[in-house]
C-alpha cells in the first residue's frame, strides 16, 4: 500500500515590515503592559516590531537593529512573553480569527516567533501548533518532529489487541505497523538546520 503523500510545506515568510495600527490595536491586548516592578513599559510597539523583526529574520538577538531599543531589553521581553503564555494565546486566536481579523496581517511573524520560542516553552508549544495546524509555527516539516498524539493512539491501539479475548495472531499481525508509527510519532533525533531553516 502507498503510503499518503505529505502534505506540502508553508512558503517562505516575507520580510517584516512593521505593525499596522489595526494589527496593533488587535495584538494589544495580549500584552504584559507593566515590568515586573510593576512599572508601565514604554515603546512596547517598539519592542514587539523588535521581536518580530528578529523572528522573521533568524538573526541572533545581538543583531537586532538600534530603532529597536536595546538588544537585551527586547530579548528579555520576549521570555517574559514566553513564560507568560503569549505564544500560545496568540495561536489559539489566529485558529478562531477570520480571514480578515487584523491579527491574520501578523500570522506569518507570530509563527516564526513561536519557533523561537520553543527553545524556552518546549514541546506544549510545539504540540499547540501541530493541533492548531499552524504549520508555520512547526520548527521543520510535521514527519519529521515528535508527535505525542500519534504515540497515544499507538499506546491505544496496543493495550486494545493485547486484551485479554484477542483474536489469536492479531497482535503479532500489527505489531510490525504499529511499531514504524511508534517510530515516526518519536521524530528525528536531529533535524539538518538547512532543513529547519527552509521550512517556512
Amino acid at each position: 500500500m502507498r503510503p499518503p503523500p505529505r502534505p506540502s510545506r508553508p512558503g517562505p515568510s516575507p520580510a517584516f515590515t512593521g505593525i499596522s495600527d489595526s494589527e496593533w490595536l488587535a495584538l494589544l491586548p495580549f500584552l504584559l503592559h507593566r515590568s515586573p516592578q510593576g512599572r508601565p513599559l514604554k515603546e512596547l510597539r517598539t519592542r514587539m516590531e523588535g521581536i518580530f523583526h528578529i523572528a522573521a529574520s533568524h538573526a541572533p538577538w545581538r543583531e537586532l537593529p538600534e530603532r529597536f531599543g536595546k538588544a537585551e531589553t527586547v530579548a528579555r521581553y520576549f521570555r517574559r512573553l514566553t513564560h507568560a503564555g503569549l505564544w500560545q494565546r496568540l495561536l489559539e486566536a489566529l485558529a478562531e480569527a477570520g480571514p480578515r481579523h487584523p491579527l491574520q496581517g501578523l500570522r506569518a511573524v507570530i509563527a516564526r516567533a513561536c519557533r523561537r520560542a520553543l527553545r524556552i516553552a518546549g514541546p506544549p508549544l510545539m504540540l499547540l501548533a501541530r493541533r492548531l495546524e499552524i504549520r508555520q509555527a512547526l520548527p521543520g516539516p510535521p514527519w519529521l518532529l515528535p508527535d505525542p498524539d500519534l504515540s497515544e493512539t499507538c499506546n491505544r491501539a496496543l493495550r486494545h489487541l493485547a486484551r485479554p479475548g484477542a483474536p489469536p495472531g492479531l497482535l503479532e499481525t500489527a505489531l510490525p505497523s504499529l511499531r514504524q508509527l511508534a517510530k515516526n510519532a518519536a521524530g528525528r533525533r536531529r533535524i539538518p538546520r538547512s532543513v529547519r531553516l527552509g521550512w517556512g
